[in-house]
C-alpha cells in the first residue's frame, strides 16, 4: 500500500539530504560569485590607484575638492531640511478633501516629478532673473538658485512619501482622536504624522541621498561643487583617475554616513523592534 502513495521509494532521509545539498550547493554558488566579484573590483581599484593616480596631483588638487565637499554638505543640509518641511505640507495638501487644495498639490508633484531636475535648476537660474523688471537685486544668484531648485524638487517626492506614510495609517486612528476631542489639525499632527513618518522614512531618507547626489547637476550653473572641480582638475591636467577617486570619495563621505543615520533613524521608529 505505501508503494501505492509515492513513486520514489528512497527513505525520507535521502530525499532529505538532497534538499539540503541542493540548498547548500546555491548557497556556495552565491558565497563563489559574490567573492570573485569583490577581488575583481579590489582588483580593479588598486590597479587604479598604484598605477593611474598620481599622489602629488592628488596633495595638490585635495584643499580644492575640500572646499567643494563642504559646499556641496552645505547645500544639502540646507536642501534636506526645507524639502522635508516643505514635502510634509505638500502631504498634507495631497491627502486633503478641499478639491482646490488637493489639485494644488497633485499639479506640483506632477510638474516636479515629471520634468528633470537639469530643466528645473535651468528655470530658477535663468527664468527668474528675466522675470524681474530692471537689475536683478540678488548678487550671487547661483548658489540661492541651486537651494530653491533642489528644494522644489524633493519636496514632491517627499510629499508623496508622507502621502503614501499617512495612507498606510488606519482610517481609525484619526477618528480616535477626534473622539477624544482633538481637532483635526491636531489630530493629523499628533497621531496620524508620526506614524505616518515612521512609514515613509525609507523613501524620504533614499530621497536624500538622492538629493546629495544631484548636487552634480549644478555643475551647468557654474556652482563650485564637487563634478566642477572635477572638470577644472581634468581639462588642466589632462589626469582623469586623480580628481576621479577624490570625487568618489567626497560624494561617499556623505552619503554613506547619511546611510547610517538613515538606519538608525529606522531602527529607532521600529516600536515593535528589539530596539526600544
Amino acid at each position: 500500500m505505501a508503494e501505492s502513495y509515492s513513486t520514489d521509494s528512497r527513505p525520507a532521509e535521502e530525499r532529505v539530504d538532497e534538499s539540503v545539498i541542493n540548498d547548500r550547493t546555491l548557497k556556495y554558488a552565491g558565497i563563489a560569485v559574490s567573492s570573485l566579484f569583490t577581488l575583481v573590483v579590489v582588483g580593479l581599484i588598486g590597479y587604479i590607484v598604484y598605477a593611474k593616480v598620481s599622489f602629488d596631483l592628488m596633495v595638490t588638487i585635495f584643499p580644492r575638492f575640500v572646499d567643494a565637499y563642504l559646499l556641496v554638505l552645505q547645500i544639502f543640509v540646507a536642501g534636506s531640511v526645507l524639502s522635508v518641511f516643505a514635502g510634509v505640507f505638500v502631504g498634507f495638501m495631497r491627502v486633503s478633501d478641499t478639491v482646490p487644495t488637493g489639485t494644488v498639490a497633485k499639479g506640483y508633484v506632477q510638474f516636479f516629478r515629471g520634468t528633470p531636475l537639469l530643466f528645473q535648476i535651468i528655470i530658477v537660474y535663468f527664468g527668474i532673473p528675466a522675470l524681474w523688471t530692471g537689475t536683478f537685486p540678488i548678487q550671487n544668484w547661483e548658489l540661492p538658485a541651486a537651494i530653491i531648485a533642489l528644494t522644489l524638487n524633493h519636496a514632491a517626492y517627499t510629499g508623496e512619501a508622507i502621502r503614501g506614510g499617512i495612507g498606510a495609517v488606519p482610517d481609525g486612528q484619526l477618528e480616535a482622536a477626534r473622539s477624544l476631542g482633538m481637532s483635526y489639525t491636531q489630530g493629523m499632527r499628533e497621531v496620524v504624522l508620526p506614524q505616518a513618518w515612521r512609514n515613509a522614512l525609507a523613501a524620504i531618507g533614499n530621497d536624500q541621498v538622492i538629493l546629495v547626489k544631484d548636487t552634480s547637476l549644478l555643475t551647468v550653473i557654474a556652482v563650485p561643487e564637487i563634478i566642477s572641480v572635477f572638470r577644472s582638475v581634468n581639462s588642466a591636467t589632462f589626469d582623469p583617475w586623480t580628481p576621479i577617486v577624490l570625487t568618489a570619495v567626497a560624494y561617499l563621505g556623505i552619503t554613506l554616513p547619511l546611510g547610517y543615520v538613515v538606519s538608525y533613524l529606522e531602527e529607532r521608529s521600529d516600536w515593535g523592534g528589539d530596539s526600544q
